[in-house]
């Protein structure tokens, strides 16, 4: 269903955490009506998004978490084509007579948006996240997801576009994030560093990065095994022979799941898609609720997440 109908239905304070990627503005039609992404301009977009993400602060518990991964889009001219061949949405608007149009990638639009220029970068993520901010959430984080294999892309005037951009959005000042959950191990773990006494990197490291060695008197430092995780991480996209156009990468979505939600808890995601949020909170032995409104999407998550469990009665036998 849609995900404003299927908010409504939950009370209000229930869910530890949600982690979810809308559909970008746009980019593509998943054929199916109230559809967000198709909005005439990047104003009607955010407009849309803010209004399903206020539902998702009240259902959201007082110390639950808000992971959201957005793309950006360019605003271009011509006809373009996806990936895999079919019209670009933007094509299809464009001969609607509507004023939406972007490139997103090497995927070329129609149409220039009213106030933008062609070619300017739209800036729809920080769009998005100033709105949201507005509306009463804590923007606590930008998160860069760096891909080692980018889509490629024919430009030759600027560099290929190779990040997106997870925010992280709080209903409260104080919430639960478990930073040892995704610890990382530290560059030199259990290395012997010298740090001498005018140095910058020692007052900042004391007690936190690494620690003093034997008596403590000299400046030799132990730098301890694990450091608390940075803002880029570099996840591969990764395929899948579902219908579904753009699918997270298990691998992005496991920190942002072990970080945000308690043993237990309960994650949410309003834009299911092809279910990859659900399969990861079940491997972490967290339940999910989902909302899709295209019901292929649906039968793909559900396959996906039944396999799972298949998988696990194997192993537990």
């Amino acid at each position: 269903m849609d995900c404003l109908e299927g908010l409504k239905l939950l009370d209000d304070n229930s869910i530890d955490c949600c982690v979810t990627s809308p559909p970008y503005w746009g980019l593509r039609d998943y054929g199916v009506e109230k559809q967000l992404g198709l909005e005439d301009t990047p104003e009607e977009y955010v407009e849309n998004i803010v209004k399903v993400f206020s539902e998702v602060k009240r259902v959201l518990k007082e110390d639950g978490t808000l992971w959201l991964n957005l793309g950006d889009s360019y605003s271009g001219s011509g006809k373009g084509r996806n990936p895999d061949g079919t019209v670009h949405v933007s094509s299809l608007i464009a001969k609607q007579g509507t004023s939406a149009g972007t490139v997103m990638g090497n995927v070329k639009s129609g149409i220039v948006p009213n106030g933008l220029k062609p070619k300017d970068l739209v800036g729809i993520p920080w769009r998005v996240a100033f709105a949201l901010q507005s509306d009463g959430w804590y923007l606590r984080q930008d998160i860069i997801w760096a891909k080692p294999n980018p889509m490629p892309e024919s430009v030759k005037d600027r560099c290929t576009k190779s990040h997106e951009y997870i925010f992280l959005l709080t209903k409260s000042a104080q919430y639960y994030y478990d930073n040892e959950a995704i610890r990382e191990t530290a560059k030199n773990a259990n290395k012997t560093i010298s740090l001498g006494e005018k140095s910058f990197s020692k007052r900042q490291a004391k007690g936190v990065g690494v620690e003093p060695s034997g008596n403590g008197k000299s400046d030799n430092y132990t730098v301890k095994e694990y450091r608390n995780k940075r803002s880029v991480w570099t996840v591969a996209t990764k395929p899948f022979k579902g219908a579904h156009f753009a699918v997270f990468p298990p691998a992005l979505i496991e920190p942002c799941i072990l970080a945000g939600c308690r043993e237990g808890g309960i994650v949410l995601d309003p834009f299911m898609g092809s279910g990859t949020t659900g399969l990861v909170a079940k491997q972490q032995n967290k339940n999910y609720i989902g909302f899709e409104m295209n019901s292929k999407y649906c039968d793909i998550a559900n396959k996906r997440i039944s396999e799972h469990h298949e998988q696990l009665k194997i192993v537990g036998d």
